[in-house]
């Protein structure tokens, strides 16, 4: 058959791409209807090399059931007379198309929980504001549909409550569910109150309270221990944890918790753990910027990112165990990390670790490579972590006798 007459499988096929492409926009109400789909024009040709292909075609046209309307011509032929044959197919609104591709129920749903919504907050037509979230609108259950919008019209009647999330008269919410959905209620509320794409996070958008970001840290050093009433693993706001009246020599920053726990005591050194992605946090921390900074993390592209951002917070971090002889050594126990990170500059990483991380991204090794820190051989990996601190001290040291040598010279 030929290639331009388009059957009824290829119709659908056809079909389930415009409404996967267009069902945002027809439900915001865009679209020219009746949508028509041509269906082709078989020629004399085509009739003479293949006349069965063309009676079938024609045929399954015509035996042609469910959602949408199969339009005849009569069509005549120069060698084969007169023919009523199928020239197009029509729809007459986008229910119909949901209907013909099986979205029915989901269209239904979506375009009643529409209107319902815009008729609380019209200006969500917007910039199709709410019609881009017609997965929101078909999927959610009666219960989660129910509890957006009860959230949204109490942040919207309440911008500025400084209440913490959990405190909100909202019947099911809860921390894990609103951070699944930080996105969509965000853009929902920058669009009804108008402020666009760049309205902050969600706690400062509406006036919520924000749990202060807990770090946990560990003294090392008796001396240290003995400032703070021998405390020595605390856990507390960034803030607090600023204002302690210690001056450390070295900080050592490790991202596995129990590498951290593991650790040995150290003269006049601190350790912060499993800071992850907030390692920016490190900026917090006064008596930490005038300290020898260690940082000790997973050898992934993550990694390196985490690195990178904790040196713009910290600049004279030195990474250790994190360079390319370490991978390589131990290849017997690379894992692969879920998914690469974000492809970034990362200008904060020195030559030698960008070079590594752009490796890792390259897949010079293979796919996703991965050494996570806690797999390394602790003895070894201890060792190296003692002489990377004791480096500064022995340069200091150092310069210190060059000095006094001079100054009796």
């Amino acid at each position: 058959m030929s290639k331009k007459l388009l059957s009824p499988e290829a119709a659908r096929d056809f079909l389930v791409r415009r409404f996967n492409n267009q069902h945002q926009n027809w439900l915001a109400g865009d679209g020219t209807w009746p949508l028509v789909v041509t269906l082709g024009v078989p020629t004399d040709k085509d009739i003479a090399e293949d006349a069965s292909a063309v009676r079938a075609w024609a045929a399954a046209w015509q035996s042609r059931t469910g959602p949408g309307e199969v339009l005849f011509e009569e069509r005549q032929f120069a060698r084969f007379g007169k023919h009523r044959l199928p020239s197009r197919l029509s729809f007459e609104s986008a229910a119909v198309v949901a209907a013909a591709v099986g979205q029915s129920r989901r269209w239904e749903i979506a375009s009643e929980r529409y209107q319902r919504m815009l008729s609380r907050w019209p200006v969500l037509t917007k910039g199709n504001a709410l019609a881009s979230r017609f997965d929101v609108l078909a999927d959610y259950s009666a219960e989660d549909f129910e509890r957006l919008q009860t959230l949204i019209a109490w942040l919207t009647a309440n911008p500025a409550s400084g209440l913490y999330l959990r405190q909100l008269p909202v019947e099911g919410l809860d921390t894990k569910w609103l951070e699944k959905r930080t996105g969509l209620v965000a853009g929902l509320l920058r669009a009804i109150s108008g402020t666009g794409d760049d309205g902050g996070d969600l706690h400062a958008l509406v006036g919520l309270k924000k749990p202060a970001h807990r770090v946990r840290i560990r003294l090392l050093c008796p001396t240290l221990r003995s400032i703070v009433g021998g405390l020595g693993d605390i856990e507390a706001p960034v803030d607090e944890l600023g204002r302690l009246p210690i001056s450390p020599a070295s900080v050592v920053i490790v991202e596995n918790l129990e590498t951290g726990l593991a650790l040995p005591d150290v003269a006049n050194t601190v350790l912060v753990m499993k800071l992850g992605n907030a390692v920016s946090a490190l900026g917090a921390l006064p008596w930490l910027q005038e300290a020898d900074v260690v940082y000790w993390g997973d050898i992934d592209s993550h990694g390196f990112a985490i690195l990178d951002r904790a040196r713009k917070a910290v600049p004279q971090i030195r990474s250790i165990l994190m360079d390319e002889a370490t991978l390589l050594a131990h290849r017997p126990l690379w894992v692969q990390e879920s998914a690469l990170c974000a492809n970034m500059a990362f200008d904060g990483l020195t030559p030698e670790e960008k070079s590594l991380y752009e490796h890792l991204r390259a897949g010079t090794w293979g796919g996703r490579v991965r050494l996570e820190q806690e797999r390394l051989e602790w003895a070894g990996s201890l060792k190296a972590l003692m002489e990377a601190l004791a480096l500064p001290r022995l340069q200091a040291y150092s310069l210190k006798t060059a000095s006094s040598e001079k100054h009796t010279a």
